[in-house]
């Protein structure tokens, strides 16, 4: 418990609940732990690549073996357990079609049994991937029409964990950005496109695939909202208001940074179908996002609004950015 945790709690402050996140190795993991911690205690799993995060406790856990979750869910008794294990690149799943069906869906029904077991809330990210990529806004109630691996296993975790769970989460995503806390496990696209800026390299992004683009921490910031309220049993779509191809967003990153836009090059990176038919010329993931807004009394950012936070939060300059209202005027800022 580190001393902030401490003095709060000798102040005569209530307890604090408890998240354990199985999978916080990963970008997602490790970045909701440090945002979440400031108001939760928080205790993380990770397999092979040990991580260290001051004021948490970071445990290994094989989540293919049962004994070791129910070992770590009965010890906790965390109030939430979050899922962020699983392999996330649509490359990397279509070549370890296995491992990524293990990773994605078998690992969270594990995590999803013992959690009703111990009375812990599972909250699961998923992406806008469950979805074929059409011309068109997604709402939660469309019906996954996913056309690769990632997107295909990812649609059967969502579907097994809310036709199995009675207290669930789960959060349907556009693409998440974040310094990975393990660059050599897996660099994020943020990592590679900073890697390049700084370096001075040319670098090659997709023009052809379109979506939103959001920082991390505004998952954070929408899990802690959810927490606090004590929602429950919901598909809720998260996303930038605003889509952006990996090229525009790349391009946007060094604007937004003060980089050099001439190292960006146009490209069209594969795309990887479980299927014999041709990709389409342009794919369009964009999550209709008004539900949420409206559901949780808030106004999510464009991806250039994202940008300003992350710049914020990296280099401790920049706007204040008041990303939602909540009811009775309160705020919900990020410094």
């Amino acid at each position: 418990m580190n001393q902030e945790t401490k003095k709060r709690q000798g102040d005569g402050a209530k307890d604090l609940e408890t998240i354990c996140i199985f999978g916080i190795s990963s970008m997602v993991g490790s970045n909701l732990a440090e945002f979440l911690k400031k108001d939760f205690k928080i205790v993380g799993t990770y397999y092979r690549h040990k991580v260290s995060i001051p004021g948490i406790l970071c445990i290994p856990c094989d989540i293919l073996v049962k004994g070791e979750v129910q070992m770590i869910l009965h010890t906790f008794r965390p109030d939430y357990t979050i899922y962020a294990v699983g392999i996330p690149s649509v490359m990397e799943c279509s070549t370890n079609e296995k491992l990524a069906d293990i990773l994605n869906t078998t690992g969270l029904f594990h995590v999803a049994e013992y959690c009703q077991r111990y009375k812990s809330q599972v909250c699961y990210m998923s992406s806008h991937f469950v979805f074929e990529g059409a011309k068109r806004d997604y709402l939660e109630i469309d019906t996954p029409d996913g056309t690769t691996v990632l997107g295909k296993t990812q649609a059967a975790a969502e579907f097994y964990i809310q036709k199995n769970s009675l207290n669930c989460l789960v959060f349907r995503c556009c693409q998440l950005y974040g310094r990975s806390i393990n660059p050599s496990k897996g660099a994020s696209i943020l990592d590679n496109i900073q890697a390049g800026a700084d370096g001075g390299e040319q670098m090659a992004y997709d023009t052809r695939l379109e979506a939103g683009f959001l920082d991390v921490y505004y998952l954070g910031m929408i899990m802690k909202i959810c927490f606090e309220k004590k929602i429950t049993n919901r598909l809720l779509h998260i996303s930038s208001t605003d889509y952006r191809t990996y090229y525009d967003f790349a391009l946007e990153y060094c604007r937004i940074f003060g980089h050099s836009e001439n190292a960006i090059v146009k490209a069209k990176w594969p795309f990887p179908v479980v299927s014999n038919e041709q990709t389409p010329e342009v794919l369009s993931f964009k999550l209709d996002v008004a539900n949420v807004e409206r559901f949780l009394d808030i106004e999510l950012p464009t991806v250039r609004e994202s940008l300003i936070l992350t710049r914020s939060r990296f280099k401790g300059s920049g706007p204040s950015k008041e990303v939602g209202k909540g009811k009775g005027g309160r705020g919900i800022t990020y410094i």
